[in-house]
């Protein structure tokens, strides 16, 4: 492998690493936003089990996690009470944004 595959294969796994940091904060926001029962409060449980458990993986398939985006934008759509829709939109958009990180230079 030469110093410039290295280099390139370096910055990835980096820009992977601020990805995947993003997201977990991301995350972590929209768990403190879900203070209330409301209707459909079931689906987005459903999705947060399955968004930990992805986090937890080592390894970082950004396939992955645009199919969870794409699933979290469904279970908006299944939410009924208007304040947490609109929280939850929020918290899709900046997913959307934590997916587009990269690594800043050093």
């Amino acid at each position: 492998m030469s110093l410039r595959e290295s280099k390139n294969l370096e910055k990835q796994m980096e820009d992977n690493e601020v990805k995947k940091k993003a997201i977990k904060l991301v995350i972590a926001h929209l768990k403190r936003k879900v203070s209330k029962e409301y209707m459909g409060i079931e689906y987005l449980v459903a999705w947060l089990e399955e968004m930990d458990e992805l986090l937890k993986a080592e390894d970082f398939d950004i396939k992955e996690y645009h199919r969870m985006r794409r699933q979290l934008n469904s279970v908006i759509e299944s939410t009924l009470d208007e304040e947490m829709r609109t929280k939850l939109r929020n918290s899709w958009y900046s997913f959307g944004r934590a997916l587009e990180k990269k690594a800043g230079p050093y």
